[in-house]
């Protein structure tokens, strides 16, 4: 069976594009060609129906037969281990029990942002595709469960995708704790030699090999202009209309209109202390829960932002440490 050995399976907007490229220029490691093939979001077809602008689209690209997902798998070199990254896995607890029926020994990677900077970057993302239609980020996370009940997909989970403590707690359930490796994103994007070392100690090669994690999928924040807002209803209308045309003719449209949007757009701009402290209180239990299941300190996510740790353990993280791909519990 052409099935992969391990996943990057955690979190959206946690640089896992990055990593998944920098991991395929290994030879000892194999990634689908598709990296985010979604096969295990779906038990069979996905739904033919989105809630959310775009979601039709979504569920288009999912890799839901076995033959096909196989096939993703089939030109791996002998010996290679083979690898995909779907970020949204940790958080479908459906997925991660089809993970543990059908792969139970795959090595698991999650990379942990903090969870208020992953929703304002997940947010921004959807504005800049010109899909969501709130300008104001603290009320677009006001309606998420007004939007889960109407089922849009999981991206537009801005808070619930960062409950870290649940999600990891229902996956030791499932998983030796051996098997999954986790760190800071912010890790990732400072020591990024030192993070590749660890993942390919934790995974079984050669490490040195791969260094640096390429730029990419970053989220860019386009001015609310007349120009964009038009051009967003115009995506939005497309993406709706989407669900009734055949095959990629909806990306046909819909790609050229996210092209234009994106274009001259500025970085994403920084959140005040005061719109942190609005989300503060719905993250804090869960990040109790994941310091208990993980035995490291979150606590600066409860704080003003500013850069701190990386690997999830006990001790600082250092050269030694992730040179020797150790996670601590």
């Amino acid at each position: 069976m052409a099935l992969p050995d391990f996943l990057i399976m955690g979190v959206p907007k946690a640089a896992t594009t990055a990593l998944h490229a920098a991991l395929a220029r290994h030879p000892e490691l194999y990634m689908s060609a598709v990296k985010e093939p979604k096969f295990f979001l779906t038990d069979g077809p996905p739904p033919r129906r989105g809630g959310g602008p775009g979601d039709i689209q979504t569920y288009r690209e999912h890799v839901w037969r076995r033959q096909d997902y196989e096939a993703l798998f089939d030109s791996a070199p002998a010996g290679t281990l083979r690898g995909e990254s779907t970020p949204f896995y940790l958080h479908d607890r459906m997925a991660q029990r089809r993970i543990r029926t059908l792969i139970p020994h795959a090595r698991l990677i999650v990379i942990l942002r903090d969870p208020i900077e992953r929703a304002h970057s997940n947010w921004t993302h959807m504005c800049s595709a010109g899909l969501e239609p709130i300008g104001d980020f603290l009320l677009a996370c006001a309606e998420e469960d007004r939007r889960v009940a109407a089922g849009w997909s999981g991206f537009w989970h801005y808070r619930g995708l960062g409950r870290y403590g649940e999600q990891l707690d229902d996956l030791f359930a499932l998983f030796p704790r051996d098997q999954v490796l986790i760190f800071r994103y912010r890790y990732l994007v400072d020591r990024p030699a030192d993070t590749l070392d660890m993942i390919c100690a934790f995974l079984g090669v050669a490490p040195g090999i791969v260094d640096h994690v390429p730029r990419g999928n970053v989220t860019a924040h386009p001015d609310r202009t007349l120009r964009h807002l038009a051009l967003s209803r115009v995506l939005r209308a497309s993406a709706s209309a989407g669900r009734l045309l055949p095959g990629t003719a909806a990306t046909a449209i819909i790609s050229p209109v996210e092209r234009i949007l994106q274009q001259r757009a500025r970085s994403r701009q920084p959140l005040t202390w005061q719109q942190r402290r609005v989300l503060i209180p719905y993250f804090e239990a869960d990040i109790r829960l994941l310091e208990s299941v993980t035995g490291a300190d979150f606590g600066d996510w409860l704080k003003p932002r500013h850069r701190s740790g990386g690997l999830v353990g006990s001790r600082p993280a250092g050269q030694r440490q992730a040179r020797n791909g150790k996670r601590r519990r």
